[in-house]
This record gives C-alpha cells, structure tokens and sequence, in this order.
C-alpha cells in the first residue's frame, strides 16, 4: 500500500533528516514518488547517511534503471545516494512513455529532485547513457555540481550504436543480428532501423515481432558486455595474475546469462518481457533523435566544466567493447588543457560493465579517494 507514497506528503513535523533516513530504510522495489509534468511521476530511492555527501545516480540505457549493485563504489556510512529511475524507466511512471521525454525534460527532473531534497550541492556517479545526462546536467547547473566520477562515457555516435545493432567486423566477418528475430533485412540504415524498432516497441503489449526484437537488443549487449570482458581477461591473466579469478568467475558469469538469453529468444512471452520492451522503447526513441543532443554540445559541456572547476573523474575500461575508451580519453584530455588538474583519466582492465572487478575496485577509489 505505501508503495505509492507520494515523497511531497510527510508529516510537518519531521526534520529533514529524519524523513529522509525513514525513507531510506524502504525496500529498493518500493521507491518514493517525486511528481513532474503531466503524466510523469519519477520513482527514486535514497540510501546511507543523510548528513553525509549526497551523490546522485544516474543509470545507462537510455531506458535503464537504477539496480541496488550501483551503490557499490559509494561509502553508505558516509555518503547519502540518491537513486532515480529516468523518466519512462524503471519504476518511473508512465513506464515505457515517450511523451514528453527528451534529455532536456531529464535534467529538469533532475534539478526538482535536488530542489526537493533540500541540496545545495551534490556530486554525480554516472555510466554509459548516464554520463550523457550527467554532462548536460552539469552543463546547465554548473554550480550545483560539486564532482563527476563518469564511467564508460558514451559519445552518441553512430558508430557506437549502429557497432551494437547493425553489427560491424569481427574475426573478417559481420555479425549480425539472425533476420528471423531482427525486424529489417541486413543493410538498412541505422535511422531506419532505429525508427522501425521504436515503431515495433511502442505497442502497448508485447507481439511476436516487438518480442523477438526486445529480446534480441538485450541479447547483443549483454554478448558485446561479454567480449569486452573476456578481452579484458585475456590482458588480465598476463599483467596482473592475482586479479584474473575474479574476472574469469565474472565472466563466466556473464556468458552463462548471454547463452540463457540466447536460448530464450522464441519463448513464450514472460512476465519480464513487457519490462524489456518498455525498455528499448525509451531507448529507441532517444537513440533515433540521438539523445536529443546537439552536435558538440557534448564538447560544450566538457568546457563549461572545466572553465567553472567542477572536477571530472574519467573512468573507463580499456576493453570496453560498447562504448569506445577514445571518449573518455578524448574528453580527459580536453578538460586538461583547458584547466589543468580538473580532469582526471582512469582505464582499468576491465570491460564496459560498472561491477566489473577491476572497474569497481577504480570507481572506488574515485569515489572513497582510497
């Protein structure tokens, strides 16, 4: 019943620290409710110590969510996370919802959000799409920023998204995505398809196409997740010896859950695929219009950071087979030659995964500065 709790109704009476600390003892599937703009209301989660530093969560996709594994790097005894699901994700409703939701209605969520919890201040923990938002966040509330730590940061490029659904040269070979369970034939461009997927994944419920599309764009990353991975195993097991059965237990972790995907793509439909396809729905629709981010406003960010010294922390795996490690290089370096010593650069053996070992063990110490 109390699942719905709208966060704006709290008794009077209670200091903000005793409301938010109530609030973080609720189970991760039942979030407060923040409401926006008609229809949107925004789930989110609060955890650890409200007088600690607030760090703000902001998960990839687009059209992911927050998963309890992203407060890992932070210190919960000292720091206070803040966990939203992105408009149209997660527990956010309406789920799946591309009305009114765009990358400049995400940043003002986000700043009601921090108007909300009384913060003057917070710093950003953000991967893959996540430092999209975080960047343009950052970009248009430089002052409420105190640090970024991005992880895996994604550019919106074409070639890193037609690499992962248009398939690109592995071994002297293309892969591609079986023309049974892909809903365009091979060489059809990439707006065409992202257009005719979103098309596909914008029904209410899931049909045998819109199925087998959804299961197939989860399948494709979760395989470029593991490549980047056993990529990262195989530079492991040479330099540094200790660490490699931890990634190889990750790993193989990963390709059991990619063989289990694959052998569940004609399936029936289950009760998770109706979350998947609101998933790619919000995905397609801001992949096809490129993240509703303008040519260089990327770059525009990175320098309005660096010319107001909000410090970044650039983390990124070197064998990250999503997103390229060039973005996060190419920023870094950027960042540092505007304002020397704002900018930091981090690439750990490790693929495009936060949990990574090798990754989590990085952002860690971006994050505890231990």
């Amino acid at each position: 019943m109390n699942s719905n709790i709208d966060a704006t109704k709290q008794p009077a009476t209670w200091s903000p620290s005793d409301r938010w600390a109530q609030a973080a003892q609720r189970p991760w599937h039942r979030p407060l409710y923040l409401p926006l703009d008609a229809p949107h209301h925004m789930a989110f989660r609060l955890r650890g110590n409200p007088e600690g530093g607030a760090w703000l969560l902001l998960h990839g996709g687009p059209g992911g969510r927050c998963q309890p594994g992203m407060l890992s790097p932070l210190d919960l005894a000292r720091h206070w996370a803040i966990a939203p699901d992105q408009r149209g994700c997660g527990n956010s409703r309406p789920q799946g919802r591309a009305v009114h939701n765009h990358t400049h209605a995400l940043v003002a969520d986000v700043e009601a959000l921090r108007v909300h919890l009384g913060l003057e201040r917070w710093s950003i923990l953000a991967g893959s799409w996540g430092t999209v938002l975080a960047l343009a966040y950052a970009q248009r509330h430089p002052e409420r920023v105190e640090r970024l730590v991005l992880r895996g940061a994604f550019a919106l490029r074409r070639r890193e998204v037609g690499g992962l659904l248009q398939g690109a040269r592995r071994s002297g070979k293309t892969m591609r995505p079986a023309p049974r369970s892909w809903p365009t034939a091979p060489g059809t461009s990439l707006p065409a398809l992202l257009s005719r997927l979103r098309q596909l994944l914008q029904t209410g419920t899931p049909a045998v196409a819109s199925l087998r599309a959804a299961r197939r764009w989860a399948l494709l990353e979760m395989r470029d997740a593991e490549r980047g991975l056993r990529r990262a195993l195989v530079h492991v097991a040479l330099q540094q010896p200790e660490s490699a059965p931890a990634l190889r237990g990750a790993w193989a972790s990963l390709r059991r859950g990619a063989r289990q995907r694959a052998a569940a793509l004609e399936r029936p439909a289950g009760r998770d695929d109706l979350a998947l396809q609101r998933q790619y729905s919000v995905q397609s629709h801001y992949l096809l219009h490129r993240g509703f981010v303008r040519p260089g406003e990327l770059d525009r960010a990175v320098r309005t950071l660096a010319q107001r010294g909000v410090p970044v922390a650039w983390v990124h795996g070197r064998c990250d087979a999503i997103c390229p490690p060039a973005n996060s290089r190419g920023w870094a370096a950027l960042g540092q030659r505007l304002a020397p010593g704002s900018a930091t650069l981090a690439l750990p053996l490790s693929g495009h995964l936060g949990l990574e070992p090798l990754m989590l063990a990085a952002l860690r110490r971006e994050v505890r500065g231990t």
